[in-house]
């Protein structure tokens, strides 16, 4: 079989000890509160433990806030990202008599068919026009 099973602890804590562009800090800090330190680092501490001891304990207790701001910045990027791909898309109006498909997504799919269904059904005729993108199709 493949070795991806002997990789995942790896691969795992490589994700929580990377910093992420969305929240420029590491899954590890934003959980428990500090940088991950790796066993080396315990017996021999590097520059990295014996510069910043004293300031690390000051932000254990500023955790709350720091998860604060992280979900304030990760919310701003979504709204950045929301309106850079709806600027993006084209308004379409219709007029009676027109035909269009209509998006079968709604509810639950048919038993049997699953992720087989098709998207769309119609066509269907727009007979009025209700406003703010609301058509009565027939």
């Amino acid at each position: 079989m493949g070795a991806w099973a002997d990789e995942l602890a790896s691969v795992l804590w490589f994700y929580h000890t990377t910093q992420q562009s969305s929240t420029r800090k590491t899954p590890f800090r934003l959980t428990y509160g500090v940088d991950a330190i790796i066993h080396v680092e315990i017996g021999e501490p590097s520059p990295r433990l014996l510069l910043g001891g004293a300031e690390e304990a000051v932000e254990k207790d500023l955790v709350d806030e720091t998860r604060e701001m992280t979900h304030l910045s990760e919310t701003a990027m979504k709204q950045r990202m929301a309106l850079r791909y709806n600027a993006k898309v084209l308004k379409r109006d219709f007029e009676p008599s027109n035909l269009v498909l209509r998006r079968n997504d709604v509810g639950l799919p048919t038993p049997g068919e699953e992720k087989l269904a098709t998207n769309w059904e119609g066509p269907y005729r727009v007979k009025e026009v209700l406003g703010n993108g609301a058509y009565k199709l027939e």
